[in-house]
């Protein structure tokens, strides 16, 4: 089978369980690295349940 161009998704890696958006959120505020901030409220987002376009502005990051 040849390239079709497109790319399948992979499997879902699940959530840790010991991390939750509360606990996410003070690191991502004190935090001095913009980007470890960005990814932090990303996965707090996440966490919290927004929806994968949120995730992808509040992270700027693109959508894989």
């Amino acid at each position: 089978m040849g390239w079709t161009g497109r790319y399948a998704m992979s499997a879902a890696l699940p959530l840790r369980e010991d991390f939750n958006a509360d606990a996410l959120r003070p690191p991502a505020r004190t935090s001095r690295e913009a980007g470890q901030s960005r990814r932090l409220l990303a996965l707090a987002s996440i966490y919290a349940g927004c929806s994968r376009t949120d995730v992808v502005r509040i992270g700027a990051v693109c959508r894989r």
